[in-house]
């Protein structure tokens, strides 16, 4: 069982490694201190793919090297075991004599699974692992999905009126532009939110109606794939998601579709697309897609129980009518209130 200091400089490490949240594709997020006598004596992160990993950062940042042979190493990931755009950080631990190593979580993907681990038990090195594994796990669940079920994390996401609707309901001549129900403070959230994902997903129903861009424009970050579904293709060549910088791709089963600056995907009949979806973004490399809607693409995921998350904004005034919210079953995970709504956040219960 994990000591209270252990469980203290792990989460230390869990936020180091949260600094970096959509920045470190298609590596995991991480984070390493080093403890000499109770004390933090060096600390490091994981900033950038192709960048020295957390544990070499933490260290190198030790001033009195001499200290690493009576000193514990605490990341929140399994050391890597392989040579890939950086040196195994498990050699670089060893080299540096650093006689015990407490680990959150092993790394399940088949590069390394386990190996650093037993890298470090053959050197010697004292090892500890799960050392509050559900919240390391929780910090990477993008990256263990990947490796693990092969395909991206996928986290839906929706505002919905207090009696639960999404959207008004709406004439042909109605002005394209979204409903709000939330305000300004949710809406830079959601921001952050697309800058750490890789990818987004909307339905066609919503570009009509919305006309969203799909970027990152209230928060600071890499604009996410922009992916819309479409069985028809028929979508207007002046809508703003093809004057904003970054790939669109369309999934349609009509490929002669004018789709001006989209890569176009061919949907097979006899498959359903979310699966196609989550497959051609899992052999592009993709370990996350958020979902925002409409209604019938995110009801589409969740009746082939493609997805891992849901973040539900409830606004205080009444549609009494309109396009109806989808209904979901999951664990609460947490409830935030903002001025004029709240955000529930629910895990999909993979026991049920």
């Amino acid at each position: 069982m994990a000591e209270k200091d252990d469980i203290k400089f792990m989460r230390r490490c869990l936020e180091l490694a949260s600094k970096a949240e959509g920045l470190t594709y298609p590596n995991p997020m991480v984070g390493s201190v080093i403890v000499h006598d109770g004390k933090i004596v060096g600390e490091g992160s994981h900033l950038k793919a192709g960048e020295p990993h957390a544990e070499v950062n933490a260290i190198n940042a030790v001033s009195d090297k001499a200290k690493l042979k009576s000193s514990t190493l605490y990341v929140n990931l399994e050391p890597c075991s392989h040579f890939g755009k950086t040196p195994p950080c498990a050699d670089f631990i060893i080299s540096n004599s650093i006689p015990r190593v407490m680990i959150g979580t092993v790394d399940t993907s088949e590069k390394v699974s386990e190996q650093g681990l037993i890298r470090l038990l053959d050197a010697g090195c004292e090892v500890i692992t799960g050392v509050v594994e559900d919240e390391c796990r929780r910090l990477n669940r993008r990256f263990f999905t990947f490796h693990e079920k092969k395909r991206p994390y996928i986290t839906l996401k929706w505002a919905q009126s207090a009696d639960g609707y999404l959207d008004i309901s709406r004439s042909e001549d109605h002005k394209t532009e979204p409903t709000w129900i939330t305000g300004k403070p949710e809406r830079v959230l959601v921001h952050k939110w697309r800058a750490s994902e890789q990818a987004i997903l909307v339905g066609a129903g919503t570009v009509r109606a919305d006309d969203p861009r799909l970027n990152v424009r209230e928060w600071k970050g890499t604009h996410p794939l922009r992916i819309i579904l479409s069985s028809s293709g028929s979508l207007n060549k002046e809508s703003v998601v093809n004057e904003t910088d970054g790939k669109v791709i369309v999934f349609t089963h009509n490929m002669n579709a004018n789709i001006a600056k989209a890569i176009k995907v061919r949907l097979d009949d006899n498959v359903p697309s979310s699966l196609q979806i989550a497959g051609y973004l899992f052999s592009a490399g993709i370990q996350s897609l958020l979902i925002e809607g409409g209604a019938k693409v995110l009801n589409h995921f969740i009746s082939n129980g493609l997805w891992d998350e849901a973040r539900v904004f409830t606004g205080g005034n009444y549609f009494k009518g309109g396009v109806k919210a989808p209904l979901i079953h999951g664990t609460l995970l947490s409830r935030t209130i903002f001025s004029g709504s709240s955000l529930e956040i629910y895990l999909r219960d993979w026991n049920k």
